[in-house]
């Protein structure tokens, strides 16, 4: 009886086969990663604009219940049995507290609603204000009445490298950045 051999075939991928598919992967990744390169800016652009709308409308919303812009007046002042608003006039903190903490139409606030006596807000939902995504930083430079010249708030040279720029006698809150975005508008612009 004749002996069978049988030959063993390794199963395998050669070099050149290899060579192959990571000269494909790496074609496609160099198609690939500048594309979310562009998502990336895209994202942060549109969240800048969703955030520049929110609390613009939180402005606006407190002004019409105010009759004056958040930040214009102390927070401060107010009797409650939360924690009181401690922010004196044209500082981030009055700002910040008159838009995230219930407030009376004097603009004094208090971390509760106090049964009626602080019936307005809160007009952000957080504790802070949102951060810049473009500068990563939701620090605001306050521009007082005195140095905001023709209401130009874009101009001035307020904070630089904050997430914010903000004039309480107007209500302008713009981005601080004067880079420009994908399409080549400068992002206090927006």
């Amino acid at each position: 009886m004749r002996q069978a051999t049988a030959k063993i075939r390794q199963a395998g991928f050669t070099l050149v086969e290899l060579l192959i598919v990571a000269i494909i992967l790496a074609i496609l990744a160099a198609i690939v990663v500048p594309q979310f390169a562009s998502t990336t800016t895209d994202a942060q652009e549109a969240a800048l604009r969703a955030n520049l709308s929110a609390i613009r409308g939180a402005i606006s919303l407190y002004r019409q219940q105010h009759n004056e812009y958040p930040g214009a007046v102390a927070a401060t002042g107010g009797t409650c049995g939360g924690t009181a608003g401690s922010g004196a006039a044209e500082t981030r903190a009055a700002l910040v507290e008159q838009l995230t903490r219930y407030s009376n139409a004097s603009g004094e606030t208090c971390s509760r609603p106090e049964s009626g006596s602080f019936p307005f807000g809160p007009y952000l939902d957080e504790n802070d204000i949102p951060a810049n995504p473009v500068t990563g930083n939701n620090a605001v430079a306050i521009v007082p009445s005195t140095d905001a010249a023709a209401g130009d708030l874009a101009m001035q040279g307020a904070g630089a490298g904050l997430g914010w720029r903000y004039d309480p006698t107007s209500g302008k809150f713009i981005a601080n950045d004067t880079d420009t975005d994908s399409q080549g508008t400068r992002y206090d612009a927006y």
